[in-house]
């Protein structure tokens, strides 16, 4: 690629380069990757057709949308319609260490929220980044690829809620049958499964800070574990999705293997779905309505319309059909169909990007400019070793349970995310931009570390108890949807945060981690230098500053039984009081689960077909 070709360009101008690529768009990008024999084919499109007919309409090609499309598919006799906004991946997206400059590329939807009243104080404006994939695959294909299914406790919890058919023991054959896991140590392990169509593995790129760090934790009492086993508590090295160091989004698992095998399965990108078609006499779904090449077109069908569209965009395309409250759709002048409380929920996990430790290691640090034209030859030869496959630094998870914590000893509360990096670690091109954190923030905090050996890490919290919504601003389907997650209105979920950050310093002092001379980063966070550094109250200045979400909103389309006036969709996942239309994704999550919401998405998608083929065999 360009930026290997010249010794004479500076840190900076390197990774400056590489983002101006990603801006370029996917034919730019794969016309200038094949100059210089790094090829990639563009994923093929449909040509879309007028009024055509199909049995399934799918809107959103997000891990639970190409899950469907390519087990709905394998019957010969349904014909399948994929419909996403976004484009095809391009060979960037596949390499893990250029994770956060993804986001400023328009395989972003790039969403903000309103103004926050008591988190991301960092950013311009207090307004949150708040990154989704528009791209095939989804967010799938811009994520961290952490793989973590979530807690059994969970999904018994939506089981005892009124979701019939949702406890663990009935959800984890469909993980099972997700994933091809090569896991290290894991192997026989009743967990996990390697046939399946999703590559799962542990992070094959390991650095100095990594083994200090887990070596750290285990003298600190937790022990070596496999998050996605038996139990979640202890310390992991970070299970990825990816294969042979590649990511390997929903779109790679789910839709190359087929889309060329079968003629019944038609997808068809840069589709801006705008409504879903409802006959109002029977409350029945019978087709969509998009923009592509910002031509109108129609599409019907005999069976059914999905929305895979995700925590925003499902919920955005239900009440712009007429399917929501009453009070956000009559004044913006369209006419309700069904009264749903659509948006009205909205849980996310919110994260401190912090704290920040120096160390003692020599180049382990992940900085995008130690990148070699070796390491992108072996990347691309099939070696996932090296910093290339580095999943944006992240090397390590803790899931722990905090003092604050009431839930029973094996359901974690607040999870410690090791990263072999920083904000510094693209020189602010990538990372900062999308999460919207001020240059000011930057300069400050972050730029004195470019080049200097540190990580940090990202301290999540599960369970929160604050509650957002969100709401659509006028009647255009080109418009965002208004997003005010509400991040810390519940002052509580801070404490929960701040007991991580005094458990990650704790590791850091064990022998292990003081081997490699971990100290504490002292440039105090902006906005909190009246307060005694590393104090509680400090402390929860820099977490209501440094906050960042984790790309895990749920409940949007809230699932749960008729009698349930929260809900939105059956445990069926139909959305209630309307025929032959159903939500698979994971706005349906009714509660913020224990885990990184992607594991669950591509398991959504696979109970979803079991409902839907059970219900149509034969028709």
């Amino acid at each position: 690629m360009i930026f290997f070709l010249s010794p004479h360009i500076g840190k900076t101008q390197i990774v400056n380069l590489l983002v101006d690529l990603l801006a370029l768009g996917i034919d730019t990008v794969n016309l200038i990757l094949n100059l210089f024999k790094v090829t990639y084919n563009i994923f093929p499109s449909s040509v879309p057709r007028q009024n055509g007919i199909y049995d399934f309409k799918i809107v959103g090609a997000g891990p639970a949308g190409c899950v469907l499309a390519n087990r709905l598919s394998e019957n010969p006799n349904w014909t399948v319609y994929l419909l996403e906004a976004g484009g095809s991946e391009n060979f960037l997206h596949e390499v893990p260490a250029f994770v956060s400059v993804l986001q400023k590329t328009n395989s972003n939807w790039d969403y903000k929220s309103v103004p926050q009243k008591n988190a991301c104080y960092g950013m311009y404006g207090k307004v949150c980044g708040l990154p989704r994939g528009k791209v095939l695959g989804g967010t799938s294909s811009i994520n961290f690829m952490i793989y973590n299914r979530g807690n059994r406790r969970d999904f018994d919890r939506w089981a005892e809620n009124g979701n019939i058919g949702w406890s663990y023991n009935e959800v984890l054959p469909l993980f099972k049958r997700i994933e091809a896991a090569n896991l290290e140590g894991f192997e026989y392990s009743d967990y996990h499964n390697t046939t399946g169509p999703l590559s799962v593995e542990a992070v094959s790129f390991r650095t100095e800070i990594v083994h200090a760090y887990v070596n750290g934790a285990q003298q600190a009492g937790y022990r070596l574990n496999d998050y996605n086993g038996q139990s979640q508590i202890g310390v992991s090295f970070v299970q990825a999705s990816t294969l042979n160091g590649h990511r390997h989004s929903a779109s790679k698992a789910y839709l190359e293997p087929v889309k060329k095998k079968r003629k019944n399965l038609h997808v068809l990108t840069f589709a801006l779905v705008t409504k879903i078609l409802i006959d109002p006499k029977t409350n029945s779904a019978y087709g969509v309505e998009f923009l592509h090449k910002e031509r109108k077109y129609t599409i019907r069908g005999r069976k059914e319309v999905i929305l895979s569209a995700g925590a925003f965009n499902s919920p955005q395309l239900l009440m712009l059909s007429g399917i929501g409250p009453k009070e956000v759709l009559s004044p913006i002048g369209i006419p309700q169909i069904k009264e749903l409380p659509v948006g009205k929920r909205l849980f996310d996990h919110m994260s401190f990007v912090g704290p920040l430790f120096t160390v003692n290691t020599t180049k382990q640090t992940l900085f995008l400019n130690r990148i070699t034209p070796v390491d992108l030859v072996k990347f691309k030869t099939g070696d996932g070793s090296t910093i290339l496959s580095s999943i944006g630094g992240v090397e390590a998870l803790t899931f722990i349970k905090t003092p604050n914590s009431n839930e029973p000893a094996d359901f974690p509360d607040v999870e410690l995310i090791l990263i072999s990096t920083s904000l510094a670690g693209d020189y602010g091109t990538g990372f900062k931009e999308g999460a919207n954190f001020r240059d000011d923030i930057y300069d400050k905090m972050f730029k004195p570390l470019e080049n200097k050996e540190h990580f940090g890490f990202l301290i999540t919290h599960f369970h929160p108890q604050s509650m957002g919504r969100l709401w659509l601003k006028n009647n255009n389907p080109k418009i965002p949807p208004i997003i005010d997650p509400q991040f810390f209105e519940i002052p509580e979920d801070v404490e929960y945060i701040l007991e991580g950050v005094k458990e990650a310093i704790r590791i850091t002092k064990t022998s292990a981690m003081q081997k490699i001379g971990a100290t504490l980063y002292r440039i105090p966070t902006p906005g909190c230098e009246s307060i005694t550094f590393a104090s509680d109250d400090y402390w929860r200045c820099s977490i209501r500053t440094l906050s960042y979400t984790l790309h895990h909103q749920v409940a949007t389309c809230k699932m749960g039984p008729q009698s349930d006036p929260t809900s939105v969709v059956s445990p069926q996942l139909k959305v209630h009081g309307i025929r032959k239309l159903r939500v698979v994704d994971t706005s349906i999550i009714p509660f913020p689960p224990t885990c990184h919401v992607n594991a669950a998405s591509f398991m959504i998608g696979e109970k979803a077909y079991d409902m839907i083929r059970d219900e149509w065999s034969g028709r």
